[in-house]
């Protein structure tokens, strides 16, 4: 489900409930979070879509994978260190997390870059595909307010992911650290920027400075769970819009044809 849906479907309000249970309707359905439920989950999962699909025999190398995966959920891949840690080749891993990307258990969000030679160009951002399995290969029993921001986050990619052509999705980050969430690539001249904060005062605009001082043309948006009512602001000479996450957020970045 995605979080626009859990109101109006199931009349859930919480975003920290959302979080932390996701979006499967019987841990979102529950009081309480049943790791049973998701024991079991993964052995369905390697049995049906993995082992049965792309041959792969070893289950334990397999889920200890995913279990490392979904930890650094958000983060930038490492294929070396996850090898280490898994205790499976370089190889062996790069090919594990394909048959999950196939199987749509993780998502690899590809860095945009135009050129400069202070951007990330290479490494991809690795999103496991649902929070509620986040949490609970975090081993966490609730949310921290230091755990909203990333978490909220896979839930706007969700939404971005259904709204829009998936390989129109990118992240941006410097050398210096400075990082865009989400950048939605509409047009050879146009590149919308998406911020995801809990709360909107929160929102810095160093970043963002930095990426329009490359790429000047496109909209600003900062998404956020709880707002009641869009407004937008003008910082730093750059208008940014204020959103909650509805049906119609992200309908304005639909890309543009370009002319024949």
């Amino acid at each position: 489900m995605l979080w626009q849906e859990c109101d109006e479907l199931f009349g859930i309000k919480d975003i920290d409930h959302r979080l932390f249970h996701g979006g499967l309707p019987e841990p979102l359905l529950s009081r309480e979070k049943d790791a049973f439920f998701f024991f079991e989950w993964f052995d369905s999962f390697f049995a049906r879509d993995i082992q049965e699909l792309f041959g792969v025999r070893n289950r334990t190398g397999f889920i200890k994978l995913l279990h490392l995966i979904l930890r650094q959920s958000g983060g930038l891949v490492d294929y070396t260190n996850l090898a280490k840690l898994s205790q499976l080749s370089r190889p062996t891993v790069q090919n594990h997390i394909e048959a999950m990307k196939i199987a749509d258990a993780v998502f690899l969000l590809p860095p945009f870059h135009g050129g400069s030679k202070r951007e990330i160009t290479q490494r991809p951002k690795c999103y496991g595909f649902d929070t509620g399995f986040v949490t609970f290969a975090k081993g966490w029993n609730d949310i921290r307010e230091e755990d909203r921001g990333l978490l909220w986050e896979h839930l706007v990619l969700d939404s971005l992911r259904v709204d829009l052509p998936q390989s129109n999705i990118y992240y941006w980050r410097d050398k210096s650290g400075r990082e865009i969430d989400f950048v939605i690539v509409s047009s050879s001249s146009k590149v919308h920027t998406i911020e995801c904060k809990i709360n909107p005062d929160q929102f810095e605009s160093k970043a963002l400075r930095a990426f329009r001082s490359v790429y000047p043309e496109g909209k600003n948006l900062v998404i956020c769970p709880k707002m009641k009512q869009f407004y937008s602001r003008r910082l730093d000479g750059m208008v940014i819009h204020f959103s909650s996450l509805t049906k119609s957020t992200f309908s304005q970045l639909l890309p543009m044809r370009e002319p024949l």
